[in-house]
């Protein structure tokens, strides 16, 4: 606990990567909070210093090191600084992290970050990268006041897929979904502080299959219980396999108003060879016709995706497909990868494709992408639609916030304020970004 005649101690908390690892920050220091912990925007200020990895992209070890090393400096004036690596990479290396970085104190997986109160109190260097038994959830304080209108709430972890790519299985284990009861009672208490957004998330969130009171539900049940919560305006969900989308998820696109118009749903690849190799368990046909039910059931919604160009083996034939693919769909937004090897998974013992042919085909890629993403953001000028305000702009009255597609809207509105949901009118398109003008307000 901190002490009342030198005040409370500070906790700084870098977050790499996913949005889980986003929401596994908050949890953290909701966890250090109970023991007397706030958090500060500059590591030079804090008492406790917590990296939280993420084992997704490139050279995701090398910047971990890269970061310790600077810390090794501000440790060697603040002795008493503590030092933790969290997260995927922590689960990946663990107990090599401490032999490489003598500043680390704590390694701590994904799994097992609600120990760390437990950890810290303990002092010395420790590592707990188990799966441990209990919720960790459950063992956590209650969900402390929001930062804004939009929160995450995991609602599943782990994945069962094992594509070839992919770390997660290793880092984050089995797929394991929440109850549902205790869901809806999070998301009241974060509609109850102000929250009019929620976005649910998982490794494999439409793998979701948690217990409720008459049986396990599908995420779609929890999607329909959740727009009941009073006050809770608008839902998202994050990140989808194609293979996951059962006709109950389809249809509540089509049935929920507060089921934004926007969905992730990752392919990786338009090439069946390459899905194969991937160990995606789905076909590029069967993703196309996939891509025809949920527009016929939203037919304004937004897709987006990810793409890995370069992955061993791809051919100039393969990486066609995936172009010719990305043109079928006309995505809105897409994330595009040259393949990097991930020790531990079956691809990374296959020969690669040479870094040239990958940077060109990625660019390509991205170009593509790039030029879908600027025609729906042009074709939004014009159309009204819904902004949720998140924060101030950088220009005098203006406000900031997300529209129902996910884009992020600059709109002119001297009265607005965090929180409202506003309509506005689509005034301009630039790169990244929606200019807008208000209608009306809400109250």
């Amino acid at each position: 606990m901190s002490d009342p005649a030198t005040g409370p101690k500070k906790l700084f908390i870098k977050t790499y990567g996913c949005q889980m690892n986003v929401y596994d920050s908050e949890r953290m220091a909701e966890a250090m909070g109970a023991e007397g912990y706030v958090t500060t925007d500059v590591a030079d200020d804090a008492d406790m210093v917590l990296l939280n990895t993420c084992h997704i992209r490139e050279k995701a070890s090398e910047k971990l090191y890269s970061d310790l090393g600077r810390l090794r400096a501000l440790k060697a004036v603040r002795p008493g600084l503590k030092v933790g690596v969290a997260g995927c990479v922590a689960q990946a290396e663990g107990d090599e992290i401490l032999r490489r970085s003598p500043v680390v104190d704590l390694v701590v997986g994904p799994q097992s970050y609600h120990r760390l109160p437990q950890m810290v109190a303990a002092g010395g260097r420790q590592v707990d990268t188990e799966f441990p038994l209990e919720d960790k959830f459950s063992a956590l304080p209650a969900r402390k006041v929001t930062r804004g209108p939009s929160a995450f709430l995991t609602v599943q972890e782990g994945c069962d897929k094992f594509c070839a790519f992919c770390v997660v299985p290793y880092t984050r284990g089995a797929e394991v979904s929440r109850p549902a009861a205790r869901l809806l009672d999070e998301a009241r208490g974060l509609v109850a502080q102000g929250v009019r957004e929620i976005t649910l998330l998982g490794q494999n969130v439409n793998a979701y299959h948690g217990a409720g009171p008459d049986g396990a539900w599908g995420l779609a049940r929890l999607l329909r219980e959740l727009a009941r919560v009073e006050g809770l305006e608008r839902l998202r969900y994050t990140t989808s396999h194609p293979n996951d989308m059962e006709d109950d998820l389809i249809a509540a696109h089509g049935d929920l108003p507060e089921l934004m118009p926007y969905l992730h749903l990752p392919v990786q690849s338009g090439s069946d060879r390459i899905l194969k190799a991937m160990n995606r368990k789905h076909t590029a046909e069967a993703y196309l016709r996939l891509v025809e039910r949920v527009r016929a059931a939203r037919p304004d919604i937004l897709l987006s995706s990810d793409f890995i160009v370069g992955f061993p083996g791809e051919t100039d034939g393969d990486f066609q497909d995936t172009l010719g693919l990305i043109r079928a769909v006309g995505y809105g937004a897409a994330f595009s990868f040259k393949y990097s090897a991930r020790p531990g998974t079956p691809a990374a013992e296959k020969p690669p494709v040479p870094a040239e042919v990958a940077d060109e085909r990625l660019q390509q890629v991205q170009a593509l992408i790039t030029s879908q993403q600027r025609d729906c953001q042009e074709a939004m000028v014009g159309r009204e639609v819904t902004v949720l305000y998140e924060k101030p702009g950088r220009m005098p009255g203006q406000m900031v916030g997300k529209s129902d597609h996910l884009h992020a809207v600059h709109v002119q509105d001297e009265a607005g304020r965090i929180g409202q949901l506003v309509r506005v009118r689509v005034t301009a398109s630039s790169s990244n970004s929606l200019a807008a003008v208000p209608l009306h307000t809400d109250k």
